[in-house]
């Protein structure tokens, strides 16, 4: 459906940002101040204590400084109900007492089909629920009264029970005056291919409802109570409200409870959710009776950045983890990701909750495993690598799924978190290389904690691999930027994501930076009282008299935006670029680690050479040598990429 013009801007006029997020968070009053507009509140998108939430109640958007989550009130009745834009208008459009414009004919009868769809839906929830009570479902109280599921807990979900008849359900609707197409294609009832009225998809089964995060009931579950039966659980077949691919099993609860601080477990079924919940798990969601698919991990990601994947304790529960795996690797994003607690063998959560109580979950769910364990457990487990060509394969095998990873930074942490498991399992152990440690051979150090860095070694000290010198280099390019921006204030907006995503080292240079993210100012003397109120009057003039930071041209003459607009965004380009620098040489130390010492000594005599010549051709000692299109001197990035070079290769090769 397309909006007439200026309706979305009536809309957001009438609308309050605060009253809408007020429903969601509780503000504190201590940061806020109401009157100007100015609200601050824990964040409702991340678990939190602090209050790093902001709402500008004037401007209408909000900016998280802890997830980095902002919009407006579209986007946060969006992510908050998980609902698409259209209706995310029309909630805000009720409350705001706006009329929404006439639809599309066809979209309006979709949405009215939807509605029929639903209501069918809980007219079949009330004959489930009503047949759960009768005589015929006496097995299947004892049934649920036996899996400690009482009559409280069948209440908090819904539980019903479909008769083992075959048009039971179907009569009923229709003589509750439901139209036989809408109990069809709500997938309550199946057509017969015998001529004869069609007959109900559910019979003899325990019923557990569907509800989506809106609390609309959507389609069914059902466990058969007949031990022959060929489904053991059966769902509604998809529909225009039901999605099995895209649904959770108590997404709605599950979200609310992960909002408060509970970790979201995902679990195999129904029964293991139940159970999780009335144990104080309330933050347990299911897929239905498929593998979890792209949608649900996304749905997963929208409610927690690191769901734990709870999994049976047998060999069919491990292979569910390991397609995960496949799943999510490349979906995943820094700050997003999965861990996995494997129940004891032969157990699921409700066996272990039954058996040993909430304590032995809570310490299963404590000891889950990050997925970088689990993919190297499906790698190595039961194998034996006692051939150069059995380590081939598993480097192999590993690789390929590391570049499945599309962010680089995270990629680069998963491989050096596999080669110090490679290493582990090779070798016994992490040596320290470092000399001077007395006895024979490669001697090890003083004691260091598992998965601890290593200390730098000699031939690396100075190089890009320790990078101090680097981190020092960007220290000062993040003061250049700062100091551009308190000139310039108007550049704020224009490098907004460059400065969300700026990583400052030094807490001076973060605090100036979150000021201006939080305040934007508009002019040069609002943005020096922000700056002063961030790290002080004396913190500011530090900044701008520094060395490196008065010469630059837009600083000596203020107020000249274009010069400073140059100025950023060339200083972002040079971080990125050594960001992008140091990814290439961690890939360069495993491509290298991976060649036969002889080509490693080889390529490391070629590189110095080069390096060496370019040195004579820089100082005009060898006329043959290439030294650029300025025919006299060797550009300096480069010259620093041939030494990062001979360092790495010689780090790779003293690393055997």
């Amino acid at each position: 459906m397309s909006l007439p013009p200026g309706f979305l801007d009536e809309l957001k006029t009438r609308t309050s940002l605060s009253q809408v997020v007020g429903r969601k968070v509780m503000w504190d009053q201590r940061k806020s101040n109401q009157a100007k507009g100015d609200l601050w509140a824990p964040c409702p998108f991340h678990q939190e204590k602090s209050a790093s939430f902001h709402v500008d109640d004037r401007k209408g958007y909000y900016y998280c400084f802890g997830c980095h989550a902002k919009g407006d009130a579209l986007s946060f009745v969006r992510e908050t109900e998980n609902v698409g834009f259209m209706e995310a208008v029309e909630i805000l459009a009720q409350e705001a007492g706006l009329p929404m414009p006439a639809r599309d004919p066809r979209a309006q009868e979709k949405s009215d089909r939807m509605s029929e769809l639903a209501k069918a839906n809980e007219a079949a929830l009330r004959f489930f629920r009503m047949q759960l009570k009768t005589g015929a479902a006496s097995a299947a109280r004892a049934y649920l009264a036996k899996r400690g599921l009482t009559e409280p807990v069948q209440d908090r979900f819904e539980l019903g029970f479909a008769p083992d008849g075959w048009q039971g359900l179907w009569d009923h609707l229709k003589g509750q005056g439901i139209a036989p197409d809408l109990i069809l294609e709500a997938g309550l009832a199946r057509p017969s291919n015998k001529g004869r009225e069609p007959y109900d998809t559910f019979r003899n089964r325990i019923i557990f409802p569907i509800r989506d995060p809106r609390g609309r009931a959507i389609a069914f579950g059902g466990r058969a109570m007949d031990p022959n039966d060929n489904a053991k659980y059966l769902n509604s077949p998809d529909s225009p409200l039901f999605d099995k691919g895209r649904t959770l099993y108590n997404h709605g609860p599950s979200r609310e409870a992960a909002g408060k601080g509970q970790r979201l477990i995902v679990a195999e079924g129904y029964m293991d959710v139940i159970a999780l919940s009335e144990a104080g798990f309330t933050a347990a969601v299911a897929p239905l009776g498929t593998a979890v698919t792209e949608h649900q991990l996304a749905h997963l990601w929208r409610i927690s950045d690191e769901p734990i994947i709870a999994l049976d304790g047998d060999k069919a529960g491990l292979n569910a983890a390991y397609r995960v795996i496949d799943l999510a690797l490349p979906l995943l994003e820094a700050g997003k990701s999965l861990r996995f607690a494997l129940m004891p063998e032969g157990k699921d959560p409700d066996d272990l909750l039954r058996a040993d109580g909430p304590e032995a979950v809570a310490a299963v769910l404590d000891g889950a495993l990050p997925m970088v364990k689990l993919l190297w457990k499906r790698e190595t487990e039961g194998r034996v690598f006692d051939s150069p060509e059995r380590k081939a394969a598993l480097d192999k095998a590993l690789r390929d799924k590391l570049k499945l990873i599309r962010d680089a930074s995270l990629r680069g942490h998963y491989g050096q978190d596999i080669k110090d498991l490679r290493y582990d399992l090779f070798r016994g152990g992490r040596p320290d290389t470092r000399a001077g440690q007395g006895g024979g051979g490669r001697a090890r150090g003083p004691w260091r904690p598992k998965g601890a860095p290593l200390p730098p070694q000699p031939v690396t000290k100075a190089s890009l691999l320790v990078a101090a010198g680097d981190e020092a280099q960007t220290r000062l390019r993040e003061s250049v930027i700062l100091a551009a921006v308190l000139t310039c204030p108007a550049l704020i907006e224009e490098f907004e994501g460059d400065l969300e995503a700026m990583t400052c080292s030094d807490p001076d240079h973060a605090s100036l930076r979150d000021a201006f993210l939080r305040h934007a100012p508009k002019d040069a003397p609002s943005a020096r009282e922000v700056a002063e109120a961030a790290i002080g009057p004396g913190g500011v003039e530090s900044l701008l008299a520094a060395r490196h930071v008065a010469v630059v041209p837009c600083i000596r003459r203020s107020g000249d935006t274009s010069m400073a607009r140059m100025t950023v965004a060339e200083e972002f380009a040079k971080l990125e670029a050594a960001r992008g620098l140091e990814a290439e040489i961690r890939e360069a130390v495993e491509d290298f680690e991976a060649l036969p010492e002889e080509h490693l000594t080889w390529r490391l005599g070629e590189a110095a050479e080069t390096r060496n010549r370019a040195l004579r051709a820089q100082q005009g000692e060898d006329a043959d040598f290439d030294t650029g299109a300025n025919g006299a001197h060797i550009d300096r990035d480069e010259r620093k990429l041939l030494d990062a070079m001979i360092e790495t290769i010689d780090f790779a090769r003293k690393r055997r």
